[in-house]
């Protein structure tokens, strides 16, 4: 498993081992969702996911 802290609450995050870059996660305390940024050397780089936009046809 993979620990690291979340960029928003900073909040400990643990993550899978099957865990890929660029994958979308929740923090199980401040419910933010998070991307995976980086993983190197069993550590991981999060950053608050972008804000889902609806698009209105415009």
């Amino acid at each position: 498993m993979i620990k690291t802290n979340c960029p928003v609450c900073d909040g400990q995050v643990t993550l899978p081992e099957k865990t890929e870059e660029s994958e979308i996660i929740s923090c199980a305390e401040c419910h933010t969702k998070l991307v995976v940024a980086k993983i190197e050397n069993k550590t991981a780089t999060l950053s608050e996911a972008p804000k889902v936009e609806e698009d209105w046809g415009e």
